[in-house]
């Protein structure tokens, strides 16, 4: 159909559509292919667009039709085909994010059964998280498990499962794990069922914990062979996982000609509400861009903030805390 039209004026026309999640990605990358140009549409613009007519009509024809009216009463630009490069970062920063969500939730579902099976295991190693305090809990899920299998035992699977420290460190965690054993309100577990879940939030969070090491190495790689990655990271208070957010969910820098364009993509310019003599004074950001950028540079600054580590950073926070901020 294109290209009957192409024949007739003896030019491609220009398709354009609204961006709808994931599901125009295949549309839009065969038209990348065959060369076709295109205009990929922020669903605000076109849903303000059929907003204007009177009559409340829904229907494919009629959605088809506001969009060309809109391509000839406003300026749209094409879109500017993005690298592969930075699209693959933005994906594995994104499934990054997916996984911490899912993993943080497996936290809060360990610490449940926790609570109702061995709440008093908390304080035996520094980072519950830790190897060495999974496995040993699985291995030792109860109070009853672990005052069976003795001090000496415990001690013996401490120096297994984390070889690396000392043999004083494994008796010391020992005697803590049996301390625990003894202060902990369930003596006897009745719910067998509690120990098969517990065993079961200990093999989610080793699984998600190797999928997020994995990805944050992947992450890393790709993101060093940008030269971006490196200059972002010079401003204090961004690390490697900020930077490689930041670089990935902005894209192609030259695709804003002005710093404005840039910070409404972001969706941190002030909103406007003026209304005949009455202009208002306090304003709220606009939120209308990138949520997973907006949220990366709220990160970086609570990061640059503290310690005062961006000085200049702390200096504005500090003046804008004194007027009341």
């Amino acid at each position: 159909f294109l290209k009957e039209i192409e024949e007739v004026t003896g030019q491609m026309p220009m398709v354009i559509l609204e961006s709808t999640g994931h599901y125009h990605s295949p549309v839009i990358q065969y038209l990348e292919e065959q060369g076709i140009p295109y205009i990929l549409l922020n669903p605000i613009i076109s849903y303000q667009a059929k907003k204007s007519s009177l009559r409340k009509v829904k229907t494919d024809a009629i959605d088809a039709y506001q969009l060309c009216v809109l391509y000839y009463k406003e300026d749209l630009e094409p879109h500017k085909i993005r690298g592969i490069q930075l699209l693959d970062l933005r994906n594995l920063s994104r499934q990054q994010e997916i996984v911490t969500n899912m993993y943080v939730e497996a936290k809060l579902q360990f610490h449940t059964i926790l609570d109702q099976v061995f709440p008093e295991y908390r304080k035996v190693f520094g980072d519950l998280y830790s190897r060495v305090s999974l496995l040993i809990l699985k291995e030792y899920p109860t109070s009853e498990a672990v005052l069976a299998a003795g001090e000496s035992k415990l001690a013996e699977s401490v120096i297994e499962f984390c070889p690396s420290r000392s043999g004083q460190w494994a008796w010391e965690k020992a005697k803590k794990i049996m301390d625990s054993a003894s202060r902990n309100p369930f003596q006897k577990n009745v719910y067998q069922s509690h120990v098969i879940n517990l065993r079961m939030y200990i093999e989610l969070l080793f699984h998600y914990q190797g999928h997020l090491s994995d990805l944050e190495d992947r992450i890393v790689a790709l993101a060093n062979e940008l030269e971006e990655y490196k200059i972002i990271q010079s401003i204090p208070g961004i690390g490697e996982k900020i930077a490689a957010t930041i670089i990935s969910e902005i894209g192609e820098i030259d695709r804003f000609n002005h710093p404005k364009k840039l910070v409404a993509f972001a969706g941190v310019d002030p909103s406007v509400h003026s209304s005949g003599k009455f202009t208002a004074t306090i304003n709220r950001i606009t939120k209308r861009g990138s949520s997973r950028l907006r949220h990366s540079l709220y990160l970086a600054v609570l990061c640059g903030i503290r310690s005062s580590r961006n000085k200049k950073l702390k200096a504005f926070y500090d003046k804008k805390k004194s007027e009341g901020k």
